[in-house]
This record gives C-alpha cells, sequence and structure tokens, in this order.
C-alpha cells in the first residue's frame, strides 16, 4: 500500500470524538504516531470488526487523561519514569519507533539540500543564530543561496511528547537548553501550532520557516527537512534505513516499564532523532486492558508493512515478545 493511499486509509477513522458503541476503545494523546494509529486502527476494524478510537491531542493530554480515567489508554513519546507509572496506577510500554525531523521553508533550497551541524542547530533554537546567512549555516552549505531572512522558528503550542524528545536531543548540543515538554523558546522570532500538524502547517506556510516534526508529516505534506550531524559527525538524511540504523540502539527492560529515551543514539549511519511512542494503561481496568492489548498484539502481527510504509520503525521481534510477557504479568493478555 502507498503511503498516500495509507494516509488516506487513516483518514477514515476520524480525529475527533464522536457518538460511538458501547464497547468501542478510547484513546487519545500523542500527536507523534497519530498517522500510523489511524492505518491500524482502521485495518484492525476492517480485520475484526472492533472499533479503535484515536485523538491525537499531544502527550501532555493523553497523560493528563488517563491520569483522570478519561480514555481506556493514552500515547506519549514522553515515557513516564517508574515512580510516575507506580503513582499514576499505570501500565506502560512501547509501540513503535519514529523519528523528529528538521523540516523548512527556504526558497529554492530543495528537501535534503540543507545541512545542519550540531552547533547550527543548537543555534537556531537557543536564539543565537537569526539569519539564514549565519556563517554558522554557510559554512556546512558552499553553494546554497541562503537569503539574509530571519528565521522563523515553528514549535508546539500544546505540551509535546515530540519536544521532549526533541529537547533531549538539543540538550546534548547545547546543555542551557532544558528537556521538557513545553520549554520557553529563546528564538527571536517563534510560531506556535498545536500538535505535530499544526506545526507542519506553520512550515508550509511562512516563508523561511524551520520547525520539527515526525516524519510523516513531512512526507505527507512534500516538505523539505534538512540532513542532520549526528554525534559521530555524520550528516544523515532522514530516511527508513537511517531510522532503522538508529532503532537499533534502543534497549528497553520491563523491569522499569520499558523506560526509555533513545535520541541521539551511536552509530556513523544513525538518523540522531528518533524516539519511542508509549501505551498507558491504567492498572485496574483489567477487561478493557484486554481489550487494548489485543489490537496492539494484532498490530504487532499485522501492521509493521503499514508502520514502515509511513516511515516508522516497527519494534524488533525480541521487544514485541518482551512487551507480551510484560501484559501477562500484568494479567493483561
Amino acid at each position: 500500500m502507498t503511503f498516500s493511499k495509507l494516509l488516506a486509509t487513516a483518514v477514515i477513522t476520524s480525529l475527533t470524538l464522536t457518538a460511538v458503541s458501547a464497547d468501542e476503545l478510547k484513546g487519545r494523546g500523542a500527536s507523534f504516531p497519530g498517522p500510523i494509529y489511524k492505518a491500524w486502527t482502521a485495518e484492525y476494524f476492517a480485520a475484526t470488526k472492533n472499533q479503535v478510537n484515536y485523538t491525537p491531542t499531544g502527550s501532555g493530554d493523553g497523560i493528563k487523561s488517563i491520569k483522570k480515567r478519561m480514555v481506556d489508554f493514552a500515547g506519549s513519546d514522553k515515557p513516564l519514569k517508574p515512580k510516575a507509572v507506580k503513582k499514576g496506577k499505570l501500565h506502560m510500554f512501547p509501540a513503535v519507533v519514529g523519528s523528529v525531523v528538521l523540516a523548512y521553508n527556504i526558497e529554492g533550497i530543495k528537501d535534503g539540500e540543507l545541512k545542519l551541524s550540531r552547533a547550527a542547530i543548537a543555534g537556531i533554537f537557543n536564539g543565537s543564530i537569526e539569519f539564514w546567512d549565519d556563517k554558522k549555516i554557510t559554512e556546512q552549505n558552499a553553494g546554497l543561496k541562503l537569503p539574509h531572512e530571519p528565521i522563523t522558528v515553528a514549535v508546539r503550542a500544546d505540551k509535546s511528547g515530540t519536544t521532549f524528545n526533541f529537547t533531549y536531543f538539543l540538550n546534548k548540543l547545547d546543555e542551557n537548553i532544558k528537556v521538557s515538554k513545553k520549554p520557553k523558546w529563546a528564538s527571536k522570532k517563534v510560531i506556535a501550532g498545536k500538535s505535530n500538524s499544526g506545526v507542519s502547517a506553520n512550515i508550509q506556510q511562512i516563508k523561511n520557516s524551520i520547525g520539527y516534526i515526525e516524519y510523516s508529516f513531512k512526507e505527507k505534506l512534500g516538505l523539505a527537512a534538512a540532513q542532520i550531524e549526528n554525534k559521530e559527525g555524520k550528516y544523515i538524511n532522514p530516511t527508513l534505513e537511517s531510522f532503522q540504523d538508529a532503532a537499533k540502539y534502543a534497549t528497553w527492560t520491563a523491569d522499569n516499564d520499558f523506560y526509555a529515551v533513545i535520541a541521539d543514539p551511536a552509530g556513523e549511519t544513525s538518523y540522531p532523532i528518533v524516539a519511542a511512542t508509549f501505551i498507558l494503561l491504567p492498572t485496574e481496568k483489567t477487561e478493557t486492558n484486554k481489550q487494548v492489548t489485543k489490537f496492539i498484539d494484532w498490530a504487532f502481527e499485522n501492521g509493521d508493512k503499514a508502520a514502515t510504509d509511513l516511515g516508522y520503525v516497527p519494534l524488533p521481534k525480541e521487544t514485541k515478545d518482551a512487551i507480551r510477557a510484560y501484559w501477562e504479568a500484568k494479567g493483561v493478555k
């Protein structure tokens, strides 16, 4: 199935909560995995007639919603630490790995032509680089006609797991940039949008802008994205292969509810901004949780092609098996 057909299929499942049958599973949260969750829920319904409705409202809203027991499950790109999982009376496990790209709108600069060093990325987002023709940008981009125009930085307006993972990466470049779901940005020109779709729309509409979004949103809108310098000093284009190379360095264990942040991995061919997205379940709703894990198990068995077609990286078999054992140990399988 092509990328465009997958997204068209995914749209079948509404992005808003509607009147539904009593036995429908309701989830909300991270927009980062929104496209793949929409594809999986549509295909799951076609295969089983079981309805799962997921609303991509942002990780912060997802965490809030599951803590208040407003939904059956939540999505979050920010993994909760073991103490927070225990305090919230939750179960947590990863579902898929995705990537954050730096998409830009610069006249005459095509997709993949712009190279951004770690110093340039830090400067753009800490406010020390204000114009596109700053030396820290041009020195890696000989031959590109970068304008003397102010950089508009597109960021998230809501509490966001995508932002958490991106600032986790930025913190590796500049320790003064704090890891946060909703940081205070130091850049001179900032435009905020709600969810990955809002940030993507801002980049698409505003000339000389740059922002961080999940890869599938870049693909859906045909946005240009930069090559990014990884920790080995190599400039890496966002591709499924470079995401897969990065994902190899992810390690999870059921002992801490699979808590892990995998941004900025090692490896010369690794894309540097990758992240897992997680499912949160309320511990007391055992029977409902079994229906959620049944859906995720179906996706583990049948959803890898949809994931890769959309630019996500399916979890390794070993991780899927560890998650299934975790479900059994928690009595939700």
